[in-house]
């Protein structure tokens, strides 16, 4: 694939899938240096004024949601023609591909997974963001079998956008009934799709199928499930009243918040007792057959057109979740059923489709997306049309006082005298100012969670220093500074102190220890020692060692031969010639004389060596100190000769 740079950051790589309404491409985040996924919305998305607009809003709702369940969203953009989102690079496979896969999931398994989507919802809903295409194609199961939701807030800009193929029904197998019947939804229709997702976790199969999505969406209205329980006798009873609870046709008898439903998940979990009412099992009086046989007593729900009509209604008996047994009627009444069933479920089927599809005369909406206010008015009145709410909000890509956002869409057929209703363009959003928090002395986990709550983003770069490593050291922004929401922070991270470790010197040469040392980035200062027992020219320690920062300076002692000579240690009792000889055979000329008074001689005395200094070692031109026990002559013993010392010749 050619290389292709979105919003000159995200380096495209690889497709690594393609949906309904996306393409899904493996890049490279160039700013941040990381891999994400980068999700391109097909052209007959893209090119749809409302969806784009829908679509710019609810990715931007969509990237303030927070959970370890939810697919995180980083940014929002358009390059050129292209819509694109870039969210959270993730390895793993979908739900629906692990069901086809292994089919029905254990139990525990099945509520571990609602449990984790209950969270997802929970964070969502309250911010008042309705997922609207909850299914396991959506759900992500991450290598340590732990998921994540995708597409929050996508579904909505989807549905925004009306197609022939009946995009409008969602994705049939999943929707509730409100939403089949294109009511408003709330949180509780997120929790029926949950229900169904659940179901065909736990049976390897949906609960609802059918030729086409409308012979599916009518089930979803008029026909109740069969208990899990039946299809897979693995699923406990207490996992059924759940699963059927969230798939209540009413939305008052469900879970009303997902934060409800996800406890009564973790106490199944725990294996602590649940409080599930057994599910409704009559909404109207149709008839089915049951496997065995028995003639069964099902709730069908009526729409609107036949709400006012008097249902006959079947009695249902008790309490254990299965559907009850009629008791035996006569033929006459048999038939008496069938009949008013048959009026029931026809009389269904014409109120949905009237939902649905509308009836009566029907006319073109006209299409007023980019129109002032007073010119769409007029076109919406001029089709046979009425105006509807007249919203207004920020707009990006739309001027102040035009139309962004038409429902339904332009160029759609509608029943004459419907409601057409407009979201008129206030210009582009003011930028909104937040502070700078302090990111000092942070994680970098922390500083970005920091960052994302008020709306900015972060930029790390990594740096050695004292610190320990991982800890913000320094921002590019000042802490408490005024910035554009949505501005990128930089800071530094520590990397951990840098350094290196000294390399062995032992037995190296003055050449050798000079390279090693310069290789390994470190400076040299080299001293010499006298040594007898090293290799002249060898080092003979260095210090410092171990690990120390790279450019210090490491001295290094080096081996030199001594250029000292021993004093002869046999001269005591010699003569004073004998002595001086022997001192010269070692190299040393330099030689004075003294009796044991300290009085100098000539050398020539008479007498006997009694003293030397210095011993040891001595350099050749060091002074030489006889001291001599003159042989007695009846004199003073000494002599005072000249007053230079000999020089032993």
């Amino acid at each position: 694939m050619e290389q292709r740079v979105l919003g000159g950051r995200y380096l495209l790589k690889d497709k690594v899938g393609t949906g309904g309404m996306a393409t899904v491409y493996r890049a490279q985040d160039q700013v941040l240096d990381r891999t994400v996924a980068v999700k391109i919305m097909l052209p007959q998305y893209a090119g749809d004024a409302t969806f784009a607009a829908r679509f710019k809003q609810e990715a931007q709702a969509a990237a303030g949601l927070s959970s370890p369940y939810i697919v995180g969203v980083y940014d929002w953009g358009k390059d050129g023609d292209t819509y694109y989102i870039v969210m959270e690079y993730l390895r793993g496979t979908d739900l629906k591909s692990g069901i086809r896969s292994h089919g029905a999931l254990d139990p525990k398994k099945v509520a571990q997974i609602g449990s984790q989507i209950s969270s997802a919802l929970s964070v969502a809903h309250k911010h008042e963001i309705i997922h609207r295409d909850i299914k396991p194609q959506n759900i992500m199961v991450l290598p340590d079998g732990n998921i994540k939701v995708m597409d929050f807030g996508i579904a909505r800009a989807k549905n925004s956008h009306l197609t022939q193929d009946n995009n409008v029904l969602g994705t049939a197998h999943y929707v509730s009934p409100e939403q089949t019947r294109g009511q408003e939804l709330g949180p509780t229709s997120d929790i029926y799709s949950l229900g169904v997702v659940m179901y065909e976790c736990s049976t390897g199969r949906v609960p609802f199928d059918g030729d086409d999505a409308i012979s599916v969406a009518l089930k979803q209205v008029n026909e109740l499930p069969v208990p899990p329980s039946q299809v897979n006798p693995g699923v406990d009873a207490d996992l059924e009243r759940i699963i059927l609870k969230c798939m209540e046709k009413d939305p008052a008898n469900r879970f009303q918040t997902a934060d409800e439903l996800r406890q009564v998940l973790n106490s199944y979990l725990a294996g602590r007792a649940i409080n599930v009412a057994e599910p409704t099992r009559v909404i109207g009086a149709t008839e089915t057959q049951n496997l065995n046989g028995e003639t069964r007593a099902m709730v069908r729900p009526v729409s609107s057109a036949v709400s006012g009509q008097t249902a006959a209604r079947s009695a249902v008996s008790g309490s254990t979740g299965s559907y009850a047994a009629e008791e035996k009627k006569s033929n006459r009444g048999k038939i008496a059923a069938a009949v008013i069933a048959a009026i029931v479920v026809i009389g269904a089927i014409v109120g949905i489709a009237s939902g649905l599809f509308g009836s009566g005369d029907q006319v073109t909406v006209p299409d007023v997306l980019g129109r002032d206010q007073e010119t769409a008015i007029e076109l919406i009145k001029q089709a046979g049309l009425e105006v509807g709410t007249v919203d207004q909000s920020y707009n990006d890509s739309v001027d102040e006082g035009k139309v962004a956002e038409q429902t339904p869409d332009g160029n759609t057929k509608k029943p004459k005298g419907s409601k057409v209703n407009l979201v008129i363009s206030k210009g582009p959003k003011p930028a909104e100012k937040v502070e700078v928090p302090q990111l000092t002395d942070l994680t970098q986990d922390e500083a970005e969670a920091a960052l994302a709550a008020v709306g900015l983003k972060g930029s790390a770069t990594q740096e050695a220093n004292d610190a320990d490593a991982g800890t913000v050291i320094s921002q590019g922004t000042a802490a408490g500074t005024k910035v554009e929401k949505g501005t990128t922070i930089a800071y530094k991270v520590s990397s951990g102190p840098d350094t290196k470790s000294v390399p062995d010197l032992t037995g190296m040469t003055e050449s050798q220890a000079r390279s090693a040392l310069d290789s390994a980035g470190f400076g040299v200062d080299i001293t010499y020692q006298e040594s007898d027992s090293d290799t002249e020219g060898t080092v003979i320690s260095w210090n410092p060692s171990g690990k120390q920062k790279p450019g210090s300076t490491i001295t290094v002692v080096i081996a030199k031969k001594s250029d000292k000579i021993s004093v002869p240690g046999n001269l005591y009792g010699k003569s004073l010639s004998a002595a001086a000889a022997a001192l010269n055979n070692a190299g040393f000329y330099n030689i004075s004389y003294c009796d044991q008074d300290g009085n100098p001689l000539t050398g020539k005395e008479d007498a006997t060596v009694t003293g030397v200094s210095p011993t040891g070692k001595q350099t050749a031109d060091a002074q030489i100190t006889l001291t001599c026990k003159v042989a007695s002559s009846g004199g003073s013993g000494s002599s005072t000769g000249t007053d230079d010392s000999s020089t032993g010749n």
